[in-house]
């Protein structure tokens, strides 16, 4: 029984180790496309990650 638990508790930490790993490997992904460069000097948003105000119709006081 004891040989039995033990194996539980290896398996399960090898899944977890796995887990983490995907799960890191996938937030690398999901930075490395936000950081990619873009074509133009700032792409289609503006530099601190908001639409421009121009696109969103903001600006404007009148």
């Amino acid at each position: 029984m004891k040989k039995l638990l033990a194996l539980a508790v290896i398996a399960g930490g090898v899944l977890f180790v796995i887990k983490r790993n995907k799960d890191a490997k996938a937030e690398a992904d999901l930075w490395r496309e936000a950081t990619a460069p873009t074509d133009g000097p700032l792409g289609t948003v503006s530099a601190n990650g908001n639409a421009p105000a121009k696109a969103a119709g903001a600006g404007h006081n009148n």
